[in-house]
């Protein structure tokens, strides 16, 4: 029970993503062709929601579920490995015809297939776990 609002909250998510058809394979296809501003407003509404939302976690308005402040801590910019990361995640998200955020909402609406971008997902965690301390800082 003390978990259930987190899986209504993903609930929640997944219907979002689907009626706003932001896990259609053609809706991904258009912003890459850049024949619709579809995808690119639900990108910009994420990107403006996280900003409003860590100036509260930095202003300590907002609290984690234990009710303690959430604190950020600073990084220094890292371009090598930002561009990397961003190369291996642009290349999977190609080859999948999807981001991985709606994966199991794919799956919640029928699309098994997804399934194999859920293992490779899952694989490609695996391994980065097994050589974050090699990888570039």
């Amino acid at each position: 029970m003390k978990y259930l609002r987190f899986l209504l909250i993903g609930i929640l998510f997944g219907i979002i993503l689907t009626k706003s058809e932001a896990v259609s394979w053609y809706r991904i296809y258009e912003m890459f062709k850049f024949q619709s501003f579809h995808m690119y407003g639900i990108i910009g509404t994420a990107v403006t929601t996280s900003m409003i939302l860590m100036y509260f976690f930095k202003r300590g308005f907002i609290k984690n579920y234990l009710g303690t402040k959430i604190t950020i801590k600073e990084k220094k910019k890292e371009y090598k490995s930002t561009l990397f990361g961003g190369i291996i995640f642009g290349l999977g998200w190609a080859l999948a015809g999807s981001c991985p955020a709606p994966i199991f909402t794919l799956i919640g609406n029928g699309f098994l297939t997804i399934l194999i971008v859920l293992a490779g997902a899952l694989f490609g965690t695996f391994i980065y776990g097994l050589l974050s301390k090699k990888l570039p800082r």
